[in-house]
């Protein structure tokens, strides 16, 4: 594939002072390697997130699993993991449009985050603009969530300064599109690039910066570590995964979500009824669907992160790559070294 113009988010008048380590996402987030360990519920606990920021590259932490699922008050939480580690943290904000309650509740979560000093944050399911505007007087960051370009365009009105690109082989909210054609279609656009979905091994993870991304964000990949709360049964089916056994149900939030194609899953079914995808498909009904299906997900996957027999576990195609449960810095130290000296 023809590299963008700006290869690994940078125009290339300046690529001759580059390393593969640096990149628009390490200057934007003040790390050393180029790799997220994205935000996960009901994943992310603190010490994962603290582990992956300490070794060089940067953890987000995901609001409702910190606080529902591990128990934390938000900023008693920020500052337990900032007590693991000195290196940058980043805060995902979900900020679809669900009640004004929510949305009371993550402008508050944004506003500690910001005085706790966070300053990298990543946004997903709406139209970011707010968040951008709250966040920039601080000097905050703000990459957006996208599966097309469509959705990069309308991040770019409302001023992101990073895209994060969620291919057809992601964890969770899989997107359309495969790794390369999604760049394609995004990467011309003036900021960097993250690559999300289908990076299981350090070759791929180098093989996304030769393409022209600014960085990779890794879920599945942490979520088999040391660090990770998630059940011994959870990790296990991950290392035994083969692509094959990644599919897309709707019936854990109304749309597609990648999951392992455990008994469970089967017996639960991977299509939403009939009036379910038509509530979802209306513009006065879809935004309720969600919020429906998010509370019913929630508590089903809070309960199944270490409940080894109901085996709703979250997974992409890059669990086919994944060996061994090891530690999460060894995880970024590997990944680092496949990009050379």
């Amino acid at each position: 594939m023809e590299s963008p113009r700006f290869r690994n988010g940078y125009d290339r008048d300046y690529e001759a002072n580059m390393t593969p380590r640096a990149t628009a996402l390490t200057a934007h987030a003040g790390i050393e390697v180029p790799l997220i360990c994205g935000a996960m519920y009901p994943c992310s606990n603190p010490e994962l997130v603290a582990a992956a920021s300490e070794a060089g590259g940067i953890g987000i932490v995901q609001p409702v699993s910190l606080t529902w699922v591990h128990g934390y008050d938000f900023r008693e939480g920020l500052r337990h993991i900032r007590s693991l580690t000195d290196g940058p943290i980043g805060m995902n904000a979900l900020i679809e449009k669900a009640s004004k309650r929510y949305h009371e509740r993550m402008t508050g979560w944004i506003d500690i985050a910001l005085e706790e000093g966070v300053r990298f944050f990543v946004t997903s399911l709406g139209k970011p603009g707010w968040v951008v505007d709250r966040v920039a007087p601080h000097g905050g960051v703000v990459y957006h969530d996208v599966t097309e370009r469509k959705w990069a365009l309308k991040g770019l009105e409302s001023g992101v300064h990073g895209l994060i690109a969620v291919n057809r082989r992601a964890g969770g909210h899989a997107g359309p599109r495969g790794v390369e054609e999604l760049l394609d279609e995004v990467g011309d656009l003036g900021v960097p690039v993250v690559c999300a979905g289908g990076v299981g091994t350090p070759r791929e993870f180098a093989r996304a910066l030769e393409l022209g991304y600014a960085g990779v964000q890794l879920g599945t990949r942490f979520i088999a570590t040391h660090e990770c709360t998630a059940s011994d049964a959870y990790k296990r089916a991950i290392l035994e995964a083969g692509e094959e056994d990644v599919v897309l149900s709707e019936k854990l939030t109304g749309v597609p979500v990648s999951l392992l194609h455990t008994p469970y899953v089967r017996r639960m079914g991977l299509r939403a009824g009939p009036l379910a995808k038509r509530l979802l498909r209306h513009n006065r009904t879809k935004h309720w669907m969600r919020l429906a299906y998010s509370v019913k997900s929630f508590r089903q996957l809070k309960r199944s992160l270490r409940d080894e027999e109901r085996e709703l576990w979250q997974a992409g195609k890059s669990a086919a790559g994944i060996s061994a449960i090891e530690s999460a810095g060894d995880v970024v130290r590997r990944y680092s070294a496949a990009l050379g000296p």
